[in-house]
């Protein structure tokens, strides 16, 4: 599961790379910074599945545009996973989050229509303390989407994995962004 998640991930930003050399989507505009703020949900995968229902998180996204059609992004934020009732009891299982550090590819494959992949760190943060205990994941993120001057809306899954404790989600994000 590890390698298919990994395929998908260098699938989606080889996509990126190879189709967006000849669209003209004209989305992201050459040479300038865009800053974007995002609210997700997101369904657990996984192991995360077993103890958890749904996730929240925040993030903030600064994209450089390399050409018209064509992003890097680096990207920063926090998920919260709301924990399930350990069953047959009323307790709730510990509740954790992750506050992710990325990088990435966005291209355009069609008029304000995009695939991009990103990499990098996750850092749980356990209910009993920040990082306590807590492991540092590899996070693999193939992603589509669409997106205007100032709006972004994407699904992506997040692949969590490290530690023999592998997880993911299956969300979407929403985002307001400005040119800086």
């Amino acid at each position: 599961m590890k390698r298919l998640t990994k395929l998908i991930a260098v699938v989606f930003a080889a996509a990126a790379l190879f189709i967006t050399t000849q669209v003209k989507a004209q989305t992201t505009p050459a040479n300038a910074f865009t800053f974007s703020l995002g609210a997700a949900v997101g369904v657990p995968t996984g192991n995360a599945h077993n103890y958890s229902t749904f996730n929240l998180g925040g993030t903030g996204r600064l994209q450089y545009g390399i050409t018209n059609n064509f992003a890097v992004l680096f990207e920063t934020g926090g998920d919260h996973f709301f924990s399930k009732k350990i069953p047959g009891t009323d307790v709730r299982y510990g509740s954790y989050g992750v506050i992710p550090l990325k990088a990435g590819v966005k291209g355009f494959i069609a008029p304000h229509i995009y695939l991009a992949g990103e990499a990098g760190a996750g850092f749980e943060v356990l209910e009993h303390g920040l990082f306590k205990d807590g492991q540092t994941k590899l996070i693999l993120a193939p992603s589509a989407g669409w997106a205007n001057q100032h709006w972004d809306v994407g699904v992506r899954y997040d692949s969590f994995s490290g530690d023999k404790n592998n997880y993911g989600t299956v969300g979407l994000r929403v985002a307001y962004g400005f040119q800086l």
